[in-house]
């Protein structure tokens, strides 16, 4: 790519338009992965029920031992990004090339963008169940009841449920007749992203880009994925050898997994 030189160019910058990262309501850090790059997570079976015996030896049932599986969650995600600001170029562009403003902008515009979409594609991979059908502002509200009924009978916890939609469906949403219009407004914005709540259940809309294709929205509970950070460092090295000017560097190691137990919790409605 081209560097522009500047001649009577303004030291401002056009930046383009950014999110902070949006999966933060979905996602859990409960498991320690520090030191290792495998975690073990054991689920443990339960014993069936049996009609008490008044008589004989094995009057509760036959015991049998209790079985178990184990879940390996390895870390894959090792990213990293450089570039170099050279000392002539920034004297020259009127400043425009900040390295700390770079590094910032790096951050926003490609970084946290990339961990939003791998979290996001996770989790609706390991959704215990995908819904498919047409969404029109005639059955928004009735899929995304459908979606709570789900979770409902799951028995996912009522607290802590979060949805996240696509712009065009939030858009049907709101032109759905059925859609008690009240309960979408007057609530606090706690989350990233959260444009309001439906029966309760807070709301966050996401750039469809973001999604799998032809996902509408996924509803889900932060039980159900955890997303480890094992390393996000990022730094400026001014004049480091070979260079004059900036170098920076960056390293993300990350990864998200869906709980076998959880998977339940996350329920994905796709357009046809």
């Amino acid at each position: 790519m081209a560097i522009n030189y500047a001649e009577k160019y303004s030291s401002k910058v056009d930046e383009r338009f950014k999110l902070g990262s949006l999966v933060n309501a979905i996602i859990n850090k409960d498991y320690d992965f520090t030191g290792v790059k495998t975690v073990k997570v054991y689920s443990i079976a339960t014993a069936a029920m049996n009609d008490y015996q008044r008589n004989g030896l094995s009057r509760y049932g036959t015991p049998e031992d209790l079985q178990d599986t184990v879940q390996e969650l390895t870390m894959t995600q090792d990213r990293s990004f450089t570039f170099v600001i050279d000392k002539g170029d920034e004297s020259e562009q009127a400043g425009a090339k900040n390295a700390g403003a770079a590094l910032r902008r790096q951050l926003d515009e490609v970084v946290i963008p990339e961990y939003d979409k791998y979290i996001i594609g996770k989790v609706v991979g390991g959704a215990g169940k995908t819904a498919t059908s047409a969404i029109t502002n005639a059955n928004a509200y009735d899929a995304f009841l459908a979606g709570s009924e789900q979770l409902d009978e799951n028995k996912v916890p009522t607290v802590g449920r979060v949805a996240l939609v696509t712009p065009a469906y939030l858009r049907k949403l709101k032109t759905d007749d059925n859609f008690v219009k009240a309960s979408d407004l007057g609530q606090q914005v706690a989350f990233t992203g959260q444009v309001g709540a439906v029966d309760g259940t807070p709301i966050i809309k996401v750039p469809a880009s973001y999604f799998p294709a032809n996902v509408e929205f996924v509803l889900t509970h932060p039980v159900a994925t955890t997303a480890p950070v094992k390393i996000q460092e990022y730094k400026i090295h001014e004049n480091p050898v070979g260079i004059s000017g900036a170098l920076a560097e960056g390293r993300f190691l990350y990864d998200g997994f869906v709980l076998n137990n959880k998977a339940d919790a996350i329920y994905v409605h796709k357009g046809a």
